[in-house]
């Protein structure tokens, strides 16, 4: 098993979730915005020129959730509660919460404030990109009262939406009002797993 990685980048969720499910793994490691990243040899592999990209035999997959539910289904189907499960439908919507609202801000904030060259950002657009972040965060506060992980046990989706919990706090994001999603964040980071590919 192949997985074509960057520090900082949502491919940390793939080998986080690597490391809870004790497979071995090859990691290919680039930089973020590494000019390797856009050339021909890793874009016949994922023509997005982005990671995580993941090879397991003759199955290659190339979105990040994608591959967890990949990855769970086929060798931890103890971290996805079936249909029939009470956490089913909680499961779902956490583990798709990252992308579709966690995400955009953070990418639109990072772009503002790290990848554009200091010429180029926009501080009005990163600042309403940082709002809305912690709009999107307030419902994860909410839900997380009394809960240890986001759909009871600790789950796949943990690994998904909590990985941009960790990196909403590590950004800048305001938890002065978010104390169930600062504990969970510090949970989350004392994971031997995921420091393993905190640090990979």
């Amino acid at each position: 098993m192949k997985v074509y990685f960057a520090p900082g980048s949502r491919a940390v969720r793939t080998v986080w979730l690597l490391e809870e499910i004790g497979k071995t793994y090859d990691l290919v490691r680039f930089t973020l915005g590494q000019k390797e990243m856009r050339g021909p040899e890793y874009t016949r592999i994922n023509p997005n020129g982005r990671v995580p990209t993941l090879v397991d035999g003759d199955t290659t997959i190339t979105e990040s959730t994608a591959i967890a539910q990949y990855l769970g289904a086929r060798y931890a189907p103890e971290l996805i509660p079936g249909p029939d499960a009470a956490n089913f439908a909680t499961y779902l919507q956490w583990l798709h919460y990252a992308e579709g609202m966690i995400m955009p801000p953070i990418n639109n904030y990072v772009v503002e404030t790290i990848l554009l060259p200091p010429e180029r950002r926009n501080d009005e657009i990163a600042a309403r990109s940082l709002k809305l972040l912690n709009r999107t965060l307030g419902a994860a506060e909410a839900h997380m009262q009394g809960r240890e992980f986001l759909a009871g046990d600790f789950t796949i989706a943990d690994t998904v939406t909590g990985h941009a919990v960790i990196v909403s706090r590590r950004l800048g994001a305001d938890f002065s009002q978010c104390p169930n999603l600062a504990a969970y964040a510090d949970r989350l980071e004392a994971r031997d797993a995921f420091k393993a590919a905190d640090s990979a």
